[in-house]
């Protein structure tokens, strides 16, 4: 087929004939149609020869059959844009819409030839990138602009094509990280208005999934020798990292090979998800991202297990908006504790989780973790009204949950709450909860019992009576009087976070 202007009227009809003689049993034309589509690179005729077919491809649709012509249609949609020049990517790309708006019935199928460009090769080079995922995005959206049913149809494929782990070292990385950047770059898109919710559901997932296989032996933990209430978070607000000094992006894809690659992985998909958030936070679309992310957070993480790092994704978020969202998360995890509807095991943990984001979100003003103190403790306070029980650990764990959270957040607000007579006086039942036959103080973790009681009664929070002495109980008889049972006892989930890529963030 000569690649020439004046002979492009005879080769439509040559096309055009090949495809038509197949469903007369004539398959000859045809089968070398098919023999065209996988040209040696080097070859500059046979490219030439290719890129010509698709441009006649394109304009032919109506003449392809998808019963009689499904070689042809399967070699379409399984060529990779990686392997062609830019001039072969555009005629396929040109193709693949011209199907996708052919009645639809190839919407499907074009969607996922395209998504799966999302996935790299291995060893690809950064000017690669540059030439295929920007034409990959060009296309997605002149397809949903053709199709509106189109971007809703993206919905499964894009969860079903997020990479597995199953490979090791720098491809894994290159490969999930590729795809999940260009997720949030959907979701940032017009797209994202159809898609937005799921694509930050299905990254919160792999990022939990990712947390789950991560033991902390993998871990670098310089920390390591340091107690809890010495230790400081490293948030967005106080990063060591400048205004605008945006970290390297090239450094999220190089491997660095001195840890656990999956520790590595969440750790830049970490980052990436977080100057997405600083993105949204730009553009004014954070309290919206804000919604997706919290119901993401309450499926995925808030019930998993000492999550380790995953849900340093809100806390990122509500350091971005401390106003907004920084106080909307912790008026729905208090929510979530004060609801009796909830499950015993996710009101403990959406305790945990507040408690820790009020010690440790320094962006948030001593006013606003004063009114959450009171508010936990008039409820712990209600409950003792209402119980007669002596300490029983099993039987009232949402309850000393509640109370371990107030005296950790005491821990590291004690001052800020004393210098204030007005936020002290909110905190009057705290000495009748503490000296209730429910006994917290023997059920609490006794590192934060130990700190509360010293900081208490140095800076005068009530007179310390015989019932607050400590009597220097080893931590694991009280875990024995406590049945057994860890969950309340050591989970602290905004700790510092060691992850040391977005830790810097």
């Amino acid at each position: 087929m000569d690649n020439t202007e004046d002979s492009d009227t005879e080769s439509v009809y040559v096309v055009r004939k090949a495809l038509a003689s197949v469903q007369n049993g004539d398959t000859d034309h045809y089968t070398q149609l098919i023999g065209m589509m996988y040209p040696k690179y080097s070859d500059i005729d046979a490219v030439a020869q290719l890129e010509t077919l698709l441009k006649i491809l394109s304009c032919s649709v109506a003449f392809i059959d998808v019963v009689h012509h499904r070689d042809l249609l399967s070699n379409i949609f399984t060529m990779s844009l990686w392997n062609h020049r830019p001039n072969v990517m555009d005629a396929l790309v040109d193709l693949i819409i011209s199907l996708a708006a052919t009645s639809g019935k190839y919407l499907d199928l074009c969607l996922n030839m395209l998504i799966s460009n999302f996935i790299p090769p291995p060893s690809v080079t950064p000017r690669k990138n540059q030439e295929v995922l920007p034409r990959v995005h060009a296309a997605l959206h002149k397809i949903s602009y053709l199709i509106p049913l189109a971007p809703s149809k993206l919905v499964p494929i894009l969860a079903q094509r997020m990479p597995k782990i199953h490979i090791k070292g720098q491809d894994s990385l290159i490969v999930t990280l590729t795809y999940v950047d260009n997720l949030l770059k959907l979701e940032n898109s017009p797209i994202g208005k159809v898609v937005g919710s799921m694509i930050l559901m299905v990254v919160m997932e792999r990022m939990r999934d990712l947390d789950l296989e991560i033991e902390w032996d993998d871990i670098l933990q310089e920390d390591s020798n340091r107690g809890m209430f010495d230790m400081e978070l490293e948030d967005a607000v106080e990063s060591t990292m400048n205004e605008g000094d945006e970290f390297p992006v090239g450094a999220l894809y190089q491997y660095t090979s001195d840890g656990n690659v999956v520790s590595e992985l969440l750790d830049r998909l970490m980052v990436l998800s977080f100057k997405h958030l600083k993105s949204c936070k730009n553009s004014g679309r954070l309290d919206e991202v804000f919604e997706i992310l919290f119901e993401s957070f309450e499926n995925y993480v808030l019930n998993t297990y000492k999550s380790k790092f995953s849900q340093f994704l809100m806390f990122y978020a509500c350091s971005l908006d401390p106003e907004n969202c920084g106080v909307k998360f912790a008026s729905k995890l208090l929510e979530i504790y004060l609801s009796s509807n909830k499950p015993r095991l996710t009101r403990m943990s959406a305790v945990a989780y507040l408690a820790s984001y009020l010690s440790r979100g320094k962006f948030l003003p001593p006013s606003f973790v004063a009114s959450m103190l009171k508010r936990l403790v008039d409820e712990c306070a209600e409950y003792c009204r209402t119980c007669n029980d002596d300490m029983k650990p099993k039987a009232h764990q949402v309850f000393y949950s509640g109370c371990q959270a107030i005296l950790y957040v005491l821990c590291f607000h004690m001052r800020s709450i004393l210098d204030i007579p007005r936020f002290q006086s909110q905190l009057t039942s705290l000495e009748s909860i503490l000296s209730h036959k429910l006994n917290p103080l023997m059920v609490c973790l006794p590192s934060v019992v130990s700190e509360f009681l010293k900081q208490s009664k140095a800076g005068g929070l009530f007179v310390v009576s015989e019932a607050f002495i400590f009597d220097d109980l080893q931590e694991s008889e009280l875990s024995r009087a406590f049945g057994g049972f860890e969950r309340l006892d050591t989970f602290f989930p905004f700790d510092p976070c060691l992850l040391k890529m977005s830790n810097r963030e």
